[in-house]
């Protein structure tokens, strides 16, 4: 059965077996890792991965994929059908086994399905994800960059990142606009952490970056008297400032 990638889905299906192959060593999955695949889509993760694991799970939202993936699949593969962004992810934690988290994500909603991710930062060992090159770049980026904002801030504050491959359009059926690139993600110690309230944290983040050319006295006018105490000038701007002194403006805000 031929599958027709849909737009609506943000398919573009990964084909270029060099670059798979860099991806699954880059992975490195164990037998009994306990790995979940987001968009196996026509499997081209997917088969290499069950080469080398006992079982994977994966979440798929389109029926044609899953009749796909059922079709050439035994019980080896666990399929759950639907959106990432309502997965309950409970039943796979019951063990207390740490999950690894793998997929080509749908560049449509890759923003929300990182940001939904980091609620579970604590129960995952790693991520390998293959994103649009200028969202990783924005995860990556330092301040003082034009791609450095929210994204930025919120990702640094809870993974260690490297970026381990780039991937041009022609590696992928239908070709993209853009090139692509492959992260990696290692959430860092709880205990490292415990003392951020990541949701105030984003809510700060959105105020601030809501208006990037805008002074810091413009778009934080409320914290004036915090981001004098901790030496940030109010005539900076959002993109200036450091993952350290959000975090430190974040324990001074009033």
């Amino acid at each position: 059965m031929k599958h027709i990638a849909r737009k609506r889905f943000g398919q573009n299906f990964l084909k270029d077996q060099y670059i798979i192959h860099q991806i699954i060593d880059a992975i490195d999955p164990q037998p009994e890792d306990l790995m979940l695949e987001i968009g196996p889509g026509k499997a081209a993760l997917t088969e290499p991965l069950l080469k080398r694991l006992t079982h994977l799970h994966v979440v798929e939202i389109d029926q044609n994929l899953i009749r796909l993936l059922r079709s050439r699949f035994n019980k080896q593969l666990q399929i759950y059908e639907g959106d990432i962004l309502s997965f309950d992810f409970n039943p796979l934690l019951k063990d207390k086994k740490k999950l690894r988290v793998v997929g080509n994500l749908p560049y449509n909603i890759s923003s929300p399905i990182l940001f939904h991710l980091m609620r579970f930062a604590g129960d995952i060992l790693d991520q390998h994800f293959m994103l649009q090159k200028e969202v990783v770049e924005r995860m990556l980026a330092h301040p003082g960059s034009k791609e450095f904002g929210r994204l930025s801030v919120m990702m640094q504050a809870r993974y260690n990142m490297n970026l381990l491959l780039e991937v041009p359009p022609e590696s992928f059926d239908p070709p993209p606009k853009v090139y692509s690139a492959v992260v990696r993600m290692v959430p860092k110690p709880v205990e490292s952490i415990a003392d951020i309230d990541f949701d105030a944290l984003e809510k700060l983040l959105a105020q601030a970056f809501s208006q990037r050319r805008k002074m810091l006295r413009n778009t934080l006018s409320s914290q004036l008297e915090a981001l004098a105490a901790i030496g940030i000038a109010p005539t900076a701007r959002a993109e200036e400032i450091s993952l350290e002194q959000w975090l430190t403006l974040l324990k001074h805000q009033r």
